[in-house]
């Protein structure tokens, strides 16, 4: 297996995964998915609410608000040594104490107030509820670490997609540069230059084969590399997306290693050796 990292930036990342069958790759896109765990807040207490919005409603959006994490400092619950009731080591603590004194206001994320400066809404102006004058929102709000299988809100992407790496052959000795493909690529891959069929960006091709099937010569085919695949991960910004990419590895590894011990096991048990 290798890796080949084609673009990066602060919330998504781009790179190539070879030697790996579909299977693998996944694997590995559902554990980006679906494992990889985050910070949310799982846990309100409504303390007074005088808003239009319902208590529950309020805990739903609360839910749904990313929070940067800190994989380093928190654990699990499930693997915390409190046993999941709730500690400095699986847990944070948010209040949110707003009242609309002045007139008409929007309570937003930004309101919250956490007690470890590191565990923070990624953005300060995703809405709360809005509050007429006289209205109130007093709360306190726990956050913990999750994993996607088991809330969406716990998802540390939103996107995390792949496809095969795509192949144009061009028959040169065929193609009578009439341009036909070109203006059936919707990617706009391919250019014509001085006279001369030219391929561009080729993972940038969707592998529709339009060009294929515009050209009446049969000089270009369309293929792809079932080995090698191109990976593209969006974060919501709560981690890294290298470090959502270094996790996924992690469990990745864990599984496999575990599933060789449980097959040794079961081997003992048989007396195979």
């Amino acid at each position: 297996m290798n890796i080949r990292i084609l673009e990066k930036d602060e919330n998504s990342i781009k790179f190539i995964l070879e030697d790996v069958d579909v299977a693998f790759a996944n694997s590995l896109r559902r554990i980006i998915i679906a494992e990889v765990p985050t910070m949310a807040i799982d846990d309100v207490i409504i303390i007074e609410n005088s808003s239009p919005l319902f208590d529950e409603i309020i805990a739903h959006r609360l839910g749904l608000i990313p929070l940067k994490t800190d994989l380093d400092t928190y654990v699990l619950p499930e693997k915390c040594q409190c046993g999941g009731e709730g500690c400095a080591n699986c847990q944070v603590a948010l209040t949110l104490e707003v009242e609309a004194t002045d007139g008409p206001m929007t309570v937003y994320s930004g309101h919250l107030k956490s007690q470890d400066p590191k565990i923070v809404p990624v953005s300060e102006k995703i809405p709360i509820v809005k509050l007429a004058k006289g209205q109130k929102l007093v709360l306190e709000a726990y956050a913990r670490l999750g994993q996607g299988k088991e809330h969406a809100k716990w998802q540390p992407v939103s996107v995390a997609a792949y496809k095969y790496l795509p192949i144009i052959n061009l028959d040169y000795e065929k193609c009578d540069q009439c341009g036909a493909c070109v203006e059936a690529c919707p990617r706009e891959i391919l250019e014509l230059k001085n006279g001369e069929l030219v391929i561009g960006d080729v993972f940038n091709c969707n592998l529709c084969k339009s060009c294929e099937e515009a050209c009446d010569l049969e000089a270009i085919k369309i293929s792809f590399d079932d080995k090698t695949f191109i990976f593209t991960v969006e974060g919501t910004g709560v981690l890294p997306p290298e470090r959502i990419l270094e996790e996924a590895v992690k469990i990745l590894v864990e599984k496999a290693e575990q599933l060789i011990e449980e097959m040794e096991k079961a081997k003992e048990i048989r007396g195979v050796s």
